[in-house]
């Protein structure tokens, strides 16, 4: 598009390009730094596989600065799963009644978010009046479970978990545990024509990785996850255009902070 200003032609130059990133686990200054990193217009596409919640300091604001993102697509995560199932509970006043209507069902995904690192997701969330705290709740609620994109010619399954994917399974017959649950087999090749990009597991923990920490690839693998919540870790961005990688600082957390 050309611009005029101050009688001198301007040429806009758009540059439309696809990142991904995952697990940003409330880690705020980390993904805003990112963003710096790699200067995200408006005509570009940011993907988030899910994990954006627990852990860290910031879970909320990181959701509430993507809510105001239109170009970001998030994917849910195991996290955002477990979210949903006790954020509208948290909601509710505690009276007797409310105890009462606590299940074995509810009380048991309570415990299971708690083992998993909610403390700073729930201390953010009830920070914010009723009226955010449901827009954050339909926010996660509109998440996709996956997505299929295409960049220059090379297929893409972004999804948050490994899953265990066949040629000979169509996608939609995956359950939603299989999808964001179920850890990537990097040594099993799913596709020979479609690379699988993946949060869930991070980096440091996959078998055998020369690299731990940074992005991972192999047999048409594309694990994102590099541990942004511990100890020396990083959060990752990659340009599916270019195959270039961005990092943010490591985590300062020393391992007795944990």
């Amino acid at each position: 598009r050309n611009y005029i200003s101050g009688g001198i032609d301007i040429l806009e130059v758009i540059s439309i390009a696809t990142y991904v990133i995952s697990d940003i686990h409330g880690q705020y200054d980390m993904f805003m730094e990112l963003l710096d990193k790699i200067k995200l217009k408006g005509n570009d596409t940011l993907y988030v596989l899910g994990d954006i919640l627990d852990r860290g300091p910031h879970p909320i604001k990181t959701l509430m600065k993507l809510m105001e993102m239109p170009n970001a697509i998030c994917l849910v995560g195991n996290h955002e799963f477990m979210a949903l199932e006790c954020l509208e509970f948290l909601m509710k006043e505690i009276t007797d009644k409310s105890l009462e209507e606590l299940n074995a069902e509810t009380l048991d995904n309570l415990v299971t978010w708690q083992f998993n690192g909610s403390q700073s997701t729930i201390d953010e969330f009830r920070k914010l009046d009723s009226e955010s705290q449901m827009d954050v709740i339909d926010f996660i609620k509109d998440f996709l479970i996956y997505e299929e994109v295409s960049v220059n010619g090379k297929d893409y399954l972004l999804v948050h978990a490994g899953g265990n994917y066949s040629p000979e399974k169509d996608i939609e017959d995956y359950s939603l545990h299989e999808l964001i649950w179920v850890r990537a087999d990097y040594d099993v090749r799913y596709f020979e024509d479609t690379y699988v990009i993946t949060g869930h597991t991070p980096t440091q923990t996959i078998k055998d990785n020369p690299h731990p920490g940074y992005i991972y690839q192999r047999n048409n693998h594309i694990a994102i996850d590099c541990g942004a919540h511990y100890p020396g870790g990083r959060l990752a961005v990659l340009c599916l255009d270019t195959g270039e990688e961005y990092y943010s600082t490591p985590n300062e957390m020393k391992e007795t902070d944990i």
